[in-house]
């Protein structure tokens, strides 16, 4: 059984703690093979180190290292470093490093400015880890997430920012006239990429946000091609609930596109392979609808109040991809 999950961040590490427990419950005879096709969209240089949050987070989070309250960075953190970065006027005091989470990102740019590729570093900082997950980069190529905003104070001045530096510094609340990541029409997919997906039994958007995790990815070339041509069933799960994203402020990514905050208009998105999109099948919650041309729909819980109910709906999702576990 092999399984490929495109995810974002935390909410995309949760489904994967989801995805490793469906198929750890099935017994299959002959094991399973999960491949996480992380987003690398959000990462970002910062006091001379590459941080890659997604990528982090996933690994902390199904090596069981992850702060469980915060969603992100490691348990039992401390905050010295930042502390004094801060008493410095250091730049960017918004973005919060840990003193344990810095050892991370000092072990991958070492490794980056040796010569080796990102999709190697995080094999490398995964064997700490041991994540039971293949997490693979989307690429091992530089792309970073933009954003353009108007400057704040001005009515007709726009800039263009760091995704990170919009999402957290200011909680997304500058209205977003397009969301661009930059990089991403000369990028390969990393090694592995799209071999995981011809090979897949089953294809899974996680409910990470569309437009800023799962997007990015879709946005490598070669990336659509290979869904829309693979053997698998595709099938996603919203990220939306009665109208209002699950977690963080993926509302303001979809009004920046264009897109309503609805079950329904993010299946269109995504939209049917039978046309030019790449669903075959959509999950979203009981209280809501979707009427999506081509793509079946499901409703079934999608909270993930725990890794049993994030396990019942990776099980969903799998029935949906015509993979049964028994």
């Amino acid at each position: 059984m092999k399984v490929v999950v495109l995810v974002g961040g935390v909410g995309g590490a949760r489904f994967l703690l989801g995805v490793k427990a469906a198929l750890k419950k099935a017994a299959l005879p002959e094991g399973a093979e999960i491949t996480a096709l992380v987003n690398t969209g959000d990462d970002v240089w910062l006091h001379g180190l590459r941080i890659c949050p997604d990528l982090d987070t996933c690994m902390y989070t199904l090596g069981g290292g992850i702060d469980t309250e915060r969603g992100w960075g490691l348990s039992g953190e401390t905050w010295r470093v930042k502390e004094e970065l801060a008493a410095y006027g250091a730049e960017a005091p918004w973005f919060g490093l840990g003193d344990r989470d810095i050892a991370t990102h000092l072990v991958r740019t070492r490794m980056l400015r040796a010569g080796y590729p990102l999709s190697a570093v995080t094999e490398a900082l995964s064997a700490r880890w041991e994540p039971g997950v293949r997490l693979l980069p989307m690429t091992d190529d530089q792309v970073e997430t933009h954003v353009v905003v108007d400057v704040p104070g001005s009515e007709d001045e726009r800039r263009a920012i760091h995704f990170q530096e919009w999402w957290i510094r200011y909680h997304a609340e500058l209205p977003a006239h397009s969301i661009v990541p930059i990089g991403a029409d000369e990028a390969k997919p990393a090694p592995g990429v799209l071999e995981a997906i011809a090979g897949a039994d089953a294809v899974l958007f996680a409910p990470s946000n569309p437009v800023v995790s799962v997007g990015t990815v879709l946005s490598i070339p070669g990336v659509r091609e290979a869904i829309r041509a693979t053997s698998a069933g595709v099938v996603g799960v919203s990220p939306i609930i009665g109208n209002a994203p699950v977690r963080g402020m993926a509302d303001a990514c979809l009004t920046a596109i264009g897109v309503e905050t609805s079950a329904e208009a993010v299946g269109r998105h995504y939209g049917s392979r039978k046309a030019d999109g790449v669903l075959d099948g959509w999950l979203i919650a009981p209280e809501d609808k979707a009427d999506v041309d081509g793509v079946s729909v499901r409703n079934v819980p999608l909270l993930m109040s725990d890794v049993d109910a994030t396990a019942d709906m990776v099980r969903a999702a799998l029935d949906l991809a015509g993979v049964s576990l028994g």
